[in-house]
């Protein structure tokens, strides 16, 4: 049993990423990414032990003061990384495009921030939870390979942001014993993100593989 959760476990938090960077086209990511969700949930589903209403648990485990904190902090990293980095790029969305980030803003929670937290939260954590280390060293690997499940962008500042990220969110989903949590605070960074114009960096039309 092992043995087979550690094979699927390399296949599907590392192996997939890998291929999916090298080998796919940039416009062939995001079919691949869904056909990758959709597996990691079917995957969420059959785990023993595993029900859906455990989502809910704690929901409502957290601060209005936090989570001011959070977004302050946030959007001060996001203003000097993008003004640093891409200047021309800043808060385009939000001067030029409004209703376009508006879009953004809705869709995003739903459509990547809650998807991403199913896989390396609940489906991390739950499934594979008696093959990974102890202590640090977990938060360190989540972080890590969500980092590297962003690889398909091949940029530095979206590595450190997500392994960033990856920190975070495990704290939420762990510490606090609450998903909702987690996506929330995925949520807020990913829409302060494009809010700042460092969306550019995750755009697949903008992918240039170094090699």
């Amino acid at each position: 049993m092992q043995h087979r959760l550690r094979l699927e476990f390399g296949l599907f938090f590392i192996a997939v990423p890998v291929v999916i960077a090298v080998f796919f086209p940039p416009d062939w990511m995001f079919p691949s990414l869904f056909t990758f969700t959709a597996i990691g949930i079917v995957l969420l589903h059959f785990t023993p032990g595993f029900a859906w209403a455990e989502l809910r648990y704690n929901w409502r485990n957290w601060s209005w003061r936090e989570l001011a904190v959070f977004a302050v902090a946030m959007i001060a990293i996001c203003s000097a990384l993008v003004l640093i980095t891409r200047p021309g790029a800043a808060f385009s969305l939000l001067l030029n495009h409004p209703k376009l980030l508006a879009f953004i803003w809705i869709g995003y929670p739903l459509a990547s921030a809650l998807p991403q937290e199913l896989l390396f939260r609940s489906l991390f954590f739950r499934r594979y939870r008696s093959i990974l280390p102890n202590g640090r060293a977990v938060y360190l690997l989540n972080a890590g390979l969500f980092s590297l499940a962003h690889l398909m962008y091949w940029s530095w500042i979206v590595a450190i942001m997500t392994f960033g990220g990856g920190l975070l969110f495990s704290w939420a989903y762990r510490q606090r014993g609450s998903f909702f949590y987690a996506v929330l605070l995925h949520a807020i960074a990913g829409n302060i993100i494009f809010a700042a114009g460092l969306g550019i960096y995750f755009y697949s039309g903008n992918v240039q593989r170094p090699f």
